[in-house]
């Protein structure tokens, strides 16, 4: 079976005029245009097997844009090979349309200024459903999507959440195989988010829709992908699962322990000796301790100090995704980071005689 989504060698060049200054400049640029050559995906590969929920991940001006339009056929490829549900998007738009579905967040495909209800019998003239299919698939969608008040209105006196979730029925009345998704909840309040996140699950575990979703809320990507590609400046950082980028780049699980009464750090150390735990003081009511995420046995360290020392609360800090990615940006590159030292390590690294502030 060929997958949803095969890439190899994508690219995409734009010409970008280029202004010269003063207004002599300006004259000559009305009759000699000048232009930089701008590449805003730079040759990326990948596959998407059909079933799949994939992440799209980058900041802004890296190419996921780009890339969405070319995969939805927007745009023709510089170069290239790209492949979508069998089609090449660009070359067969009348056949390719029928099988996939597209939101934008910030744009429309409902008419503004008619009942939601006329946009979505116009689609379906558009997608040339069937009336007994679009009625199958229109009231699964209202009941799913709790569209029943909205249908009647004008877009244009819809909130936008009622808005957004008008979209995602609009994009999926010919039942495609494969949806894109372009900041789908982009503004949303964490209600009509988590709704939204639900349907998505729902609606891919029952007809095994492929997914492709960017975004920039990256609890989208933690509740929805198994999978994430991770573009900077036009290439792909990072291909694979989530989980596993967790375990390559985070720093390590950290508790928090708010005591009721002072304990010396002494005797944290030996409770849990021989489990990696690496103690630090805020203050005599305060201390944490930073686990290797490869060894972080949280319930082994809470074991041997709660029934040993009088704790008043117990905090729990697991890696943060934003933080992850964010950190990734910051090297450009998500091949795996240096381990982190503890204390001791780093000092035995410094010739002797020297001092370290760690």
């Amino acid at each position: 079976m060929k997958p949803a989504i095969y890439v190899e060698g994508l690219t995409k060049r734009f010409q970008v005029p280029r202004s010269r200054g003063g207004l002599k400049g300006a004259f000559r640029d009305l009759f000699n245009r000048e232009y930089n050559e701008v590449a805003a995906v730079k040759e990326i590969q990948f596959t998407i097997p059909r079933g799949e929920i994939c992440g799209y991940i980058g900041e802004n001006g890296a190419g996921k844009s780009t890339t969405i339009k070319m995969l939805t056929g927007i745009l023709v490829p510089t170069s290239g090979i790209v492949e979508v549900n069998g089609y090449v998007p660009y070359k067969e738009r009348e056949k390719f349309v029928q099988g996939i579905g597209v939101v934008f967040g910030q744009r429309s495909q409902l008419w503004w200024d008619i009942g939601v209800i006329e946009s979505f019998q116009l689609l379906r003239k558009v997608y040339r459903v069937s009336a007994e299919d679009y009625k199958q698939r229109l009231d699964e969608l209202v009941e799913r999507l709790q569209l029943q008040d909205l249908l009647n209105r004008p877009v244009r006196k819809l909130s936008l959440g009622q808005r957004m979730r008008c979209e995602l029925a609009a994009s999926l009345i010919h039942n495609p195989a494969i949806v894109f998704l372009d900041e789908p909840t982009i503004g949303l309040d964490i209600v009509v988010k988590t709704e939204i996140r639900e349907f998505l699950k729902s609606m891919n575990q029952r007809y095994e829709t492929t997914i492709l979703l960017t975004t920039h809320d990256l609890q989208d990507i933690e509740a929805l992908c198994s999978r994430v590609i991770m573009l900077d400046d036009g290439r792909i950082i990072y291909d694979g699962n989530l989980e596993q980028l967790k375990t390559t780049w985070g720093k390590g699980k950290e508790i928090v322990l708010h005591l009721n009464t002072p304990v010396p750090i002494e005797r944290f150390e030996e409770l849990t000796q021989g489990l990696e735990a690496r103690w630090s003081k805020d203050n005599d009511y305060a201390v944490r301790a930073w686990l290797p995420l490869e060894k972080a046995n949280v319930s082994a360290i809470l074991a041997r100090v709660v029934s040993a020392v009088d704790i008043k609360d117990i905090q729990i800090h697991e890696p943060n995704t934003d933080d992850i990615v964010r950190e990734i940006y910051k090297t450009g590159s998500a091949e795996a980071p240096q381990p982190v030292l503890s204390p001791t390590e780093a000092s035995n690294l410094v010739p002797e005689g020297e001092k370290v502030n760690v």
